[in-house]
């Protein structure tokens, strides 16, 4: 099953997040078929927190791919700003 899910990257306690578009057998930082976006939980001043390709998202969950919990609520998130 093809998932969309966070990748954790960054330093010790600055945390950065891939959202990548991925098999669900793989590991949590590994392997990927396309990263979709961004989420920086400790962004500061004017940094971007978030970031998603709209039209990539909506491609991958036309071809099956489900979301997990956590980019679901970042999903709901980017909707809200950009309205």
């Amino acid at each position: 099953m093809v998932v969309i899910r966070l990748a954790r990257g960054g330093a010790k306690k600055r945390p950065f997040y891939s959202m990548v578009v991925t098999d669900s057998r793989n590991r949590r930082d590994g392997r990927f078929v396309e990263r979709i976006g961004f989420y920086n939980p400790v962004a500061s001043g004017a940094a971007e927190t978030l970031r998603i390709a709209a039209d990539r998202l909506a491609y991958w969950l036309e071809q099956g791919a489900q979301l997990s919990p956590t980019a679901a609520r970042l999903v709901k998130q980017n909707a809200k700003q950009a309205a």
